[in-house]
């Protein structure tokens, strides 16, 4: 049972960018975001990557919920322009508080069209 619950599927075992690298491979159509600064509480670190596809699929994560949304869905401009973003989310120390968060943080992140 054990090894089971440790087996995942061969794409969630790989680096986001051998899976970047994979796709465009396929003729997919591809765009980075990485984690460059954080400031305060943050999910995943500087250098955390996410890869989007043009159809919204993904891999690998820059920080969870909401923020991963916005990432994904600014990936499909990026994509189209070839024009990279640069992408910054946080929260006010107050705020976190009032949503159940112990301490406000924010994040950068740097969306580029690769391929």
């Amino acid at each position: 049972m054990s090894s089971q619950v440790s087996q995942q599927s061969g794409e969630d075992q790989l680096d986001p960018l051998a899976v970047a690298e994979r796709w465009m491979l396929d003729g997919r159509e591809v765009a980075v975001a990485t984690v460059i600064e954080t400031w305060g509480s943050a999910p995943r670190p500087v250098g955390s990557h996410l890869v989007i596809d043009i159809d919204g699929n993904f891999s690998g994560s820059v920080s969870g919920g909401c923020v991963e949304g916005a990432v994904i869905s600014e990936a499909a401009d990026v994509i189209a322009s070839g024009e990279p973003k640069m992408l910054e989310f946080g929260v006010a120390d107050e705020t976190a508080w009032r949503v159940g968060l112990s301490c406000g943080g924010k994040i950068q992140v740097y969306l580029e069209r690769v391929g």
